[in-house]
C-alpha cells in the first residue's frame, strides 16, 4: 500500500507521467542495453526491443500498477503482476536485476520530466516502483520454490529425439533431457523459454507451450514467423529450419498462468493461427482424465492446411464424451466438411452455460472474441488469455 503522501503525489502526477512513460521506457530501454549489452544475451527479447512492444509493454504494467495502488488500495496486485512473473520465472530473472532496472528507469524519469521531476515526485514514483518489484519478486520467490529453483538455476539441456512437420511453416518437436534428474511437472497450459546461440554469437530466447509430454519426453511446436530482416522471427525461423532429431536445444522450466482449471465446469477452448497449443495441451489433459466435462474448442486459421495440429485436436475432441469443436477459415471452408468461411463469429455458436473460456492467438482475435463472449453472456471474470510477447493488453481489458 502507498503511503498517504506518495498516493497523493502519484494521484497529482499520473497523468503527467502516463503522458511521459513511452518516452521514458524508450529512453530507459536504449540507456540501459547500450550500457549493459550482456542483458540482451538470452534475457531481452531484441525483436520486441526492435517492434517498440517491450517498452509499450512496460509503460502499460506500470500505469495500471500506479491506478490499482490509487483505485483499489486493500487489494493484492497478485492477479495483475501474475503473468509478468511467470514470464519473468522463465526467463530465470533474478532479484539483483530489479536493482538495475531501477537505477536506468529513474534516470530516465528525470532526464524526461525535467524540472516537474521534483525530489517528492521522484520520491513517490520510487514508492511505486519498489512496490511493484517487490510483489514481482515474491511471486517468483514462490514459483521458483515450486519448481526447485532460484533465480537463474532454470535451464536445462534436452534433445530433439522426434521432428514431425505439421504444416509447411509448422514443426513439433519432442524433446528428451539430457540428464538424469526429475522431470518438472507441468500443468495444461504452461510454456517453456528455449534459448538458442544465434549467428551472431548473441543468446535469444522465445516462449512456446507444451503441447504434450509422457514419461520422460515433453513436446513443443513452433511455427516459423516471416518477419523479413528483423529480429521478431529470428529464433522461430532457426527452431523450424534447421533443428533436427539429435539436436542439443537450452530449455527452461516450465512456467505460465494461464492453466486448465480442476473441477466440473465447462471448458471453451478459443484459439487462432499457433494459438492452439496450449488448448491441444488442455485436450490432451482431458482426454487423459476421460473427462466427462463438456468442452468446445473453436479455432479461426488462414485455411484447412495452416491449421496446425488440426487432425490430432479432431482425434482427441472425439475421444471425450462430451466434446465438440468448430472451425473457421479465411480460404476454405463452406461446404466442403472442413469448417466454415470467414471470421469466427461466437454468435454462431451455443456457448454451455457457467463456462471456462480460455484465448490464444493474435491480441485482436483476443480483443474481438472476448468482447463477443461479453455480448453473449460470458462473465469477463471467466475469459482467461495467454500471450507470447509483451502484453500489451495488461490493465486494458
Amino acid at each position: 500500500m502507498l503511503s498517504t503522501e506518495s498516493a497523493a503525489t502519484v494521484r497529482a502526477t499520473i497523468p503527467v507521467v502516463a503522458d511521459a512513460l513511452d518516452t521514458i521506457t524508450a529512453r530507459f530501454y536504449d540507456t540501459m542495453l547500450g550500457e549493459r549489452p550482456e542483458l540482451l544475451d538470452g534475457l531481452f527479447n531484441r525483436g520486441n526491443q526492435s517492434s517498440g512492444e517491450q517498452r509499450r509493454a512496460l509503460a502499460g504494467s506500470i500505469a495500471a500498477f500506479a491506478a490499482l495502488l490509487l483505485d483499489h488500495p486493500d487489494e493484492r496486485p497478485d492477479a495483475l503482476l501474475s503473468r509478468i512473473a511467470h514470464k519473468h520465472v522463465s526467463l530465470g530473472v533474478t532479484e539483483d536485476q530489479y536493482v538495475i532496472v531501477h537505477r536506468y528507469l529513474f534516470d530516465a524519469i528525470a532526464h524526461t520530466l525535467g524540472d516537474a521531476a521534483t525530489p517528492d515526485v521522484v520520491r513517490a514514483w520510487d514508492e511505486v516502483y519498489w512496490l511493484m518489484a517487490g510483489s514481482l519478486i515474491a511471486l517468483e520467490a514462490r514459483v521458483y520454490a515450486s519448481r526447485g529453483h532460484s533465480g537463474g538455476e532454470v535451464w536445462r539441456s534436452w534433445r530433439v529425439a522426434d521432428r514431425r512437420q505439421e504444416t509447411s511453416d509448422t514443426a513439433s518437436l519432442t524433446l528428451e533431457p539430457e540428464d538424469d534428474a526429475p522431470l518438472p511437472d507441468f500443468e495444461p497450459g504452461q510454456y517453456v523459454s528455449v534459448q538458442l546461440l544465434m549467428p551472431d554469437g548473441v543468446r535469444q530466447a522465445r516462449q512456446y507451450s507444451l503441447t504434450g509430454g509422457d514419461g520422460k519426453r515433453r513436446r513443443i511446436t513452433v511455427k516459423r514467423l516471416n518477419a523479413g530482416d528483423t529480429p521478431a522471427g529470428e529464433v522461430s525461423t532457426l527452431l523450424h529450419d534447421t533443428v533436427v532429431p539429435g539436436d542439443t536445444l537450452t530449455v527452461s522450466t516450465p512456467a505460465g498462468d494461464v492453466t486448465l482449471a480442476e473441477g466440473d465446469h465447462p471448458v471453451v477452448l478459443v484459439s487462432a493461427g499457433i494459438g492452439c497449443t496450449p488448448m491441444l495441451a488442455m485436450l490432451n489433459r482431458l482426454a487423459e482424465q476421460d473427462s466427462a466435462r463438456t468442452v468446445l474448442a473453436l479455432h479461426a486459421d488462414r485455411s484447412p492446411e495452416d491449421h496446425a495440429h488440426r487432425e490430432e485436436t479432431a482425434a482427441l475432441v472425439d475421444a471425450l464424451s462430451d466434446a465438440s469443436a468448430r472451425n473457421w477459415y479465411e480460404t476454405g471452408g463452406d461446404g466442403d466438411g472442413e469448417g466454415d468461411r470467414g471470421l469466427m463469429d461466437i454468435s454462431t455458436v451455443d456457448l454451455p452455460e457457467n463456462a471456462d473460456v480460455y484465448l490464444c492467438g493474435p491480441l485482436p482475435f483476443m480483443r474481438n472474441v472476448r468482447a463477443q463472449m461479453i455480448d453473449a453472456g460470458v462473465p469477463a471474470r471467466r475469459i482467461r488469455y495467454e500471450v507470447f510477447g509483451p502484453d500489451l493488453w495488461l490493465g486494458a481489458n
